[in-house]
């Protein structure tokens, strides 16, 4: 147990009623999770307001209570602590009450609206390969040094992170690298860590059903390096605009990264195949089995942060050297037929293009390139149009389908998808409804040598549709349809 005014330590407080001298037991922002002695903040969520639950809270044995507005209902006994937002006194009591575990190892945040994933998981992979022991929290899963716990959020709620954190801190980790989503920052789930340093990789047309604008989406993401304490680095890509901006009233040292442009970390790349390319970085040259002009910048992100960490040049070139392919990040496979299927997370614009443009420049021009794409439901519906023109503008052949549909109708995603397709493509466009169904069409469609792109759902082992999770893997579907057409 702990003291109450302890955990509440840094939390700006509007109003207090009753004894904060008092021992508390757990801390929830979930009511259904309360017992005796807990404290419960009652977070406004995006579907739900805690504040309705207060009552509940009590009845179930809160010893205290925080929210923005006091219930007219005050029990004795219970102490009620008004503050002006519950999501960040909910970061900073989550951290004090887990006794502050990020400030016993390096926390390095990486955000931007791709390379999250592979930045961050890859980075655990090369220090792990360095002979340290590191943690991971990313939208793939979580690591504890050698243990793994499944992901459920690209950025877990501030208890979770914590708890994980704690869990590391008895593992002896020396680094941990931790994706950080718009959405987490903007929930203050970010808040009350203490960060060694933050990577920003690009930013492009996502998550606008969430913030509203791109300035604000933006601004959401720059939060993060507003933060960071002087000790602290900031690196970020400055052949993307936005990055300058992120590096405008950060505290923290600076750090830039490019291929096109001057920067403190710069690479080129000399040549690409489809079993990866060729690069020169800082004078040396790296073969990588990561293909894409998208993965020179993860490379060159992974490559700045680990020497800015204390890693030697050499053998970070050495270790990036033997790094693998992230989960649904361009996992590719080749049939017996000799026909390529990739799958990839890519379910922006940007990162739809990025591969596309990574595929058609590793063509001869005498393959096809067949592309099975869809858009998530109950998101940015804005992309959509734009997604369905990237995909029918640059392949030979596009099959518009399912994502995760959640609580829209398919049909109507497609065709909001089909609104951006220009005439002179509607020809090249089928539209499947079945992603299983859609994904074999396109293995049929294709002939030796030619290129197959599942893109959108990458890692994910599951479909989504009203709240129902059904098992689907988009590598698994591609590999059985290509091997059932050689029997």
């Amino acid at each position: 147990m702990k003291l109450l005014k302890d955990i509440l330590y840094g939390v700006s407080l509007s109003a207090v009623s009753g004894d904060t001298n008092v021992m508390v037991n757990l801390v929830h922002f979930d009511s259904r999770k309360v017992s005796m002695d807990d404290v419960f903040i009652a977070v406004r969520g995006t579907i739900t307001d805690g504040h309705k639950f207060i009552q509940k809270a009590v009845d179930l044995g809160a010893r205290a209570i925080v929210c923005e507005e006091l219930p007219e209902l005050m029990v004795d006994g219970v102490t009620y602590l008004k503050v002006p937002d519950c999501n960040s006194a909910l970061a900073i009591i989550a951290a004090n009450f887990y006794d502050n575990p990020s400030k016993n190892l390096k926390l390095v945040g990486v955000t931007g609206t791709n390379g999250k994933t592979t930045v961050s998981t890859l980075l655990y992979n090369l220090f792990k390969k360095a002979g340290y022991k590191v943690g991971l929290l990313s939208t793939i899963k979580v690591m504890v040094d050698d243990k793994e716990y499944p992901a459920s959020h690209t950025t877990p709620d501030v208890l979770t992170i914590n708890d994980y954190l704690v869990k590391m801190n008895a593992a002896g980790v020396e680094f941990c690298f931790m994706e950080v989503s718009s959405h987490g920052i903007h929930q203050k789930r970010s808040e009350g860590l203490h960060f060694a340093g933050a990577i920003f990789t690009n930013l492009s047309h996502d998550h606008l059903d969430y913030h509203k604008t791109f300035a604000e989406y933006r601004d959401t993401k720059k939060k993060l390096f507003d933060g960071l304490p002087k000790t602290a680095f900031a690196l970020v890509n400055i052949d993307d605009k936005n990055g300058l901006v992120m590096l405008q009233n950060t505290k923290a040292r600076k750090y830039t990264y490019a291929l096109k442009s001057y920067a403190d970390y710069r690479a080129q790349i000399l040549e690409r195949q489809f079993n990866g390319q060729l690069l020169k970085m800082d004078d040396n040259e790296l073969w990588s089995k990561l293909i894409g002009d998208f993965n020179a910048y993860n490379l060159l992100a992974i490559y700045a942060t680990a020497d800015i960490l204390g890693l030697e040049k050499i053998e970070i070139l050495r270790l990036m050297s033997e790094l693998e392919t992230v989960d649904g990040r361009f996992q590719y496979y080749i049939s017996k037929k000799k026909i390529t299927a990739i799958v990839d997370y890519a379910h922006t614009p940007d990162a739809l293009k990025n591969v596309l443009i990574t595929i058609n420049a590793l063509r001869t021009g005498n393959e096809n390139v067949i592309t099975v794409v869809g858009c998530g439901g109950d998101r940015d519906k804005s992309k959509r149009p734009v997604m369905g023109h990237i995909a029918s503008e640059m392949s030979n052949q596009a099959i518009f389908t399912s994502d995760n549909p959640r609580t829209e109708s398919p049909s109507a995603i497609i065709e909001e998808m089909e609104a951006g397709v220009e005439a002179q493509n509607t020809k090249k466009v089928l539209s499947i409804e079945n992603r299983k169904q859609a994904i074999k069409t396109a293995c049929k469609l294709a002939v030796a040598n030619d290129i197959i792109l599942v893109a959108g759902k990458g890692h994910e082992t599951y479909q989504e549709t009203n709240g129902v999770r059904v098992d689907f893997d988009d590598l698994k579907e591609v590999k059985e349809a290509l091997s059932s057409l050689g029997k």
